[in-house]
């Protein structure tokens, strides 16, 4: 009998474990969640001691609060990689100079750009790489170069 009460529940701590991850990263279940809570514990209160109304304002208050600050934190996020593709790309054909690996001193001509979702924008300068955020020095390319 001990076994088979094992087996039972170690199913179910698995299936409410990934069940759990899954969730926690959605924000619309975060507010589903907080209205089922909400519910259960109006519906649950002692009779002799109703949830005060004013607590309840102040929670829907904070989770009001929570999703905009979410919602601004997304386009602060958005914001700032369009500044750095923007900036990259203004890059492009410009004289550039970073300072390699070794700690040697480099320029040369940006010629284009790639991004990633991993990282930042990497410049094409001749047959190098180059890091956006290693470029130290940026010049108008001059004439003939």
């Amino acid at each position: 009998m001990t076994t088979t009460t094992a087996a039972a529940t170690v199913p179910a701590a698995t299936s409410l474990t990934s069940t759990a991850s899954t969730r926690a990263t959605s924000q619309s279940y975060n507010s589903e969640l907080f209205l089922k809570l909400l519910t259960t514990q109006l519906a649950n209160q002692d009779p002799s001691s109703p949830m005060d109304s004013t607590q309840m304002i102040a929670q829907t208050s904070q989770l009001a609060s929570m999703e905009q600050l979410t919602k601004l934190t997304q386009t602060s996020t958005d914001t700032y990689s369009l500044q750095q593709r923007t900036s990259a790309a203004n890059v492009i054909g410009k004289q550039v100079g970073w300072t390699d690996a070794d700690g040697t001193a480099r320029t040369g001509l940006a010629t284009s750009v790639t991004f990633s979702s991993t990282g930042g924008p990497q410049l094409t300068v001749g047959d190098q790489t180059v890091a956006l955020s290693s470029v130290t020095s940026i010049t108008e390319a001059k004439a003939g170069s």
